[in-house]
């Protein structure tokens, strides 16, 4: 999206400061919305009703994406913190959603602007850099993304606040988004684990960036659980007498993505996962540091099997960081180990802990 234009429709902050601009509104509402009635009555009198969708999840009635003017900043912030308890609100219309009107939409949350840093398919419309098309007809859109659970950019040191996804056509027989509440998967960790996986920290395979196997929500104050199972190249552990840092091995790395896979898909059966449909129009965003995601098989199975599958997705510019206290920010991947033993795996996809799953990022 053109910034210009952005800043014109108020969709997003001004070009030169938006993170730190972002990072004072989100504040400022933090203790505003923290209280559940609260948020519910400013919906509530702007005429919003939201409906759970299940364990996890809401639609959002009486607020359309392609509405000439953002929702005001309460009902924004009080969304927003909905989405952060909930994990991602659907936004559903009768009619098409002008792919204008969806990235527009995009830039109420989180840092309020676009950050875009994938490629841009020949069929996407107009060759919007912003809009990322997914599909599972290579002519239509780039197949194959994100099979195994994960959370979008998290090759940046500032993740992306949020993510948008908008189902341009959903297949005829279903292919939709699995989605897990990353605070509620936190909980059902038992004491010990939760203490463990606290000194862990994931290296990226392809920037190196560290982010911590567990950190804080800015929005909830929950503890959430973190682990890119589709590109992760290493994990470092504290030890516990605080004496140091080490390597996890090949083995101790596969248990652990192992696990932290099936914690989250334990939450189908525990209630704290979804397996989401789409409907045609529909738009989900996510709050990408409280819910993880991936996309169903189905979405990926075959035109001739499912029918065809198109999406648009978006992501918004992080305003907070997943730092390590006495790390730093990153670390060479293309190097040697500066850890010694144990498993440092650069570019791509990172560690296979699983040989049979397909891992496209």
């Amino acid at each position: 999206m053109d910034v210009a234009r952005c800043r014109e429709a108020r969709f997003c902050l001004p070009a030169q400061s938006p993170t730190r601009k972002g990072c004072f509104l989100a504040s400022a509402n933090s203790d505003i919305h923290a209280d559940p009635a609260v948020r519910a009555e400013i919906l509530d009198r702007a005429g919003i009703e939201l409906i759970p969708l299940g364990a996890i999840g809401s639609a959002v009635r009486g607020l359309a994406l392609d509405t000439e003017r953002p929702p005001s900043e309460p009902v924004r912030a009080a969304l927003e913190h909905e989405m952060a308890v909930r994990g991602f609100l659907v936004f559903r219309s009768e009619r098409e959603i002008d792919p204008e009107a969806f990235l527009a939409a995009s830039c109420w949350w989180g840092g309020r602007r676009l950050h875009s840093t994938h490629g841009v398919h020949p069929a996407t419309p107009g060759g919007n850099r912003h809009i990322f098309r997914l599909s599972n007809d290579r002519r239509h859109g780039i197949p194959g993304v994100g099979p195994q659970w994960h959370n979008d950019g998290s090759f940046l040191p500032e993740t992306f606040s949020h993510s948008g996804y908008h189902i341009v056509r959903p297949a005829e027989r279903g292919g939709g988004t699995h989605f897990a509440h990353q605070g509620d998967a936190h909980d059902a960790l038992d004491p010990a684990e939760q203490e463990r996986w606290a000194r862990l920290v994931s290296v990226n395979s392809n920037s190196g960036v560290l982010h911590p196997l567990v950190h804080t929500h800015p929005v909830t104050g929950r503890r959430c659980v973190w682990l890119h199972l589709g590109m992760t190249g290493a994990v470092i552990e504290r030890r516990a007498d605080g004496e140091g840092l080490r390597l996890l091995d090949e083995r101790e790395l596969g248990d652990l993505c192992r696990r932290y896979n099936a914690l989250l898909n334990d939450g189908f059966d525990r209630g704290y996962a979804l397996a989401f449909e789409y409907e045609a129009n529909d738009c989900v965003f996510i709050d990408n540091l409280a819910v993880a995601h991936r996309a169903a098989p189905q979405a990926h199975a075959s035109v001739e099997e499912q029918g065809l599958r198109i999406m648009h997705r978006s992501t918004v510019q992080g305003i907070h960081p997943l730092s390590v206290s006495g790390l730093p920010s990153h670390l060479d991947m293309h190097a040697p180990s500066p850890l010694g033993e144990g498993v440092w795996q650069g570019g791509g996809i990172g560690f296979r802990w699983d040989a049979h799953a397909p891992m496209q990022n």
